[in-house]
């Protein structure tokens, strides 16, 4: 029964709310300052769609065929993220179960990666693939400074030696950890670090070589086992003795599935130390890492840390100190659920979606393939010289953005960097169906693009020339 006595307006409002409950309450009917804190409460619904409205703005991540990391996952995943979201990996003597299965975790990585011995390893989870190379190369750089002191020799001017097509944390790594970067050109006719003119590079200073297993550029790979061979023959004439830190981000997770035939792991023994990302290829969200190393010896007990903490000693190898638990928990789910054998479907499925798009994208006419896909499920092209007159690959990216669709354009490194190339990664999630409806979509737009007459007005900062890692 509606209470008689109650204000007429009081009515009218509750009922308001009761027909749109959200829209019409403060927050929502009003706009909020941006870049300061709000006054008072509001509703927790309120609040919800403020965020919700505004994320909605970015792309579909599903459509972003720019990122690595991985945008799907199935919904008993997403329930293990719920239940897990508020436990913290530091907290080993907390959540013992979770840090066993961390150990558990990376330790069936190192039997994936062939390591020589179960019993002598170690190994992490990490934020991110990046946090786990910067830890690769920690280790090599403390291996050369406690060599160096051993012989009573300077451990000033430590080098790295890398392609120049390396990713951003590689650059990051030099930088904060006073390394001198050693770059060596990616040119037409060594696309990758193959060990070409390496002893160039090499020297008493240098801490190691990095190896890429999938680059950013093309996502080719580069020759782990030619590499550690020319360091053979470096070491043969000079003496001087280099290891190999594989950056596996995307590859580490493809290879031993689909190309089981590939050596690049610690199968060569110059390898001391491979990184990989849990939340690309290893099939996670966003954001869990590995790194893993050869034996104990390779990774100088001066970057572990025991820690008396939470009532616990906690031995930690790590830059991050708190970083969530909940992708540890879904990296072990997505070993368990798919095994290897669902690991080879999944990444060889992704692997065919992405031939089948190099392929139409090459029978096109003006595109020439870099790479086609068949190494990571990431693939590259450029325009073919004389293949487009009044537009280049970043119109076309600009086409595809208005449509939905992320795919960059950018330009290649250094002695290349006059070559613009687009390109697609393929993740689990962009189904052979989806790769047609994208496929129409491009041959739509060089539709359009070929038709103009002149070159469409751009403006070079908001081009979009820039691409994800």
């Amino acid at each position: 029964m509606p209470n008689l006595f109650s204000d007429p307006s009081q009515q009218s409002f509750d009922a308001r709310l009761n027909v749109n409950p959200v829209f019409v309450r403060p927050g929502e009917a009003t706009q909020l300052p941006k870049y300061a804190m709000p006054e008072g409460m509001m509703e927790s619904d309120t609040a919800y769609q403020i965020v919700h409205d505004t994320a909605m703005l970015d792309g579909n991540s599903r459509l972003n065929l720019a990122t690595f990391v991985s945008t799907w996952m199935d919904d008993n995943a997403k329930r293990i993220y719920a239940e897990a979201a508020d436990k913290n990996m530091v907290d080993k003597d907390e959540y013992p179960a979770t840090a066993d299965i961390e150990d558990r975790c990376w330790r069936m990585l190192a039997d994936l990666w062939h390591v020589p011995d179960p019993e002598d390893t170690i190994g992490t989870s990490t934020i991110g693939s990046s946090e786990a190379c910067m830890l690769g190369g920690l280790a090599l750089k403390r291996l050369w400074q406690e060599r160096r002191k051993a012989k009573g020799e300077s451990t000033a001017n430590p080098n790295l030696v890398l392609s120049a097509g390396v990713q951003v944390v590689w650059e990051k790594f030099c930088n904060y950890w006073e390394v001198e970067p050693r770059y060596v050109p990616v040119t037409s006719d060594h696309l990758v670090l193959d060990g070409h003119e390496l002893e160039k590079y090499v020297d008493e200073n240098t801490i190691g070589v990095v190896a890429i297993l999938g680059q950013t550029y093309t996502g080719l790979y580069e020759p782990v086992a030619q590499i550690a061979t020319k360091l053979d023959e470096i070491e043969a004439a000079t003496g001087i003795d280099v290891r190999i830190h594989v950056d596996g981000a995307s590859g580490a997770m493809v290879a031993p599935f689909c190309q089981p035939e590939l050596a690049w792991d610690f199968a060569i023994y110059r390898v001391n130390s491979i990184s990989t990302s849990g939340h690309k290829y290893g099939l996670v969200y966003p954001g869990v890492g590995w790194v893993v190393w050869r034996n104990k010896q390779v990774c100088p007990e001066s970057l572990i840390f025991r820690v008396s903490y939470l009532g616990g000693d906690m031995p930690t190898l790590a830059l991050n100190f708190s970083r969530p638990g909940a992708q540890v928990l879904l990296q072990y789910y997505q070993f368990l659920r798919l095994g290897r054998e669902g690991y080879r479907m999944v990444q060889q499925e992704s692997l065919d979606v992405a031939q089948y798009l190099s392929s139409a994208i090459e029978a096109m006419g003006p595109f020439d393939l870099i790479s086609r896909g068949d190494t990571i499920p990431v693939f590259t092209w450029r325009l073919r010289d004389g293949g487009a007159k009044n537009w280049d690959l970043y119109d076309l990216a600009d086409r595809l953005r208005m449509r939905g669709w992320l795919v960059p354009a950018y330009p290649m490194p250094d002695d290349l960097s006059d070559l613009v190339v687009q390109r697609i990664v393929v993740r689990l999630g962009l189904s052979r169906d989806l790769a047609g409806h994208l496929l129409q979509a491009i041959q739509e737009e060089v539709t359009f693009l070929e038709s103009l007459t002149v070159p469409l007005p751009r403006d070079a900062e908001a081009s979009g020339r820039s691409f994800a890692h």
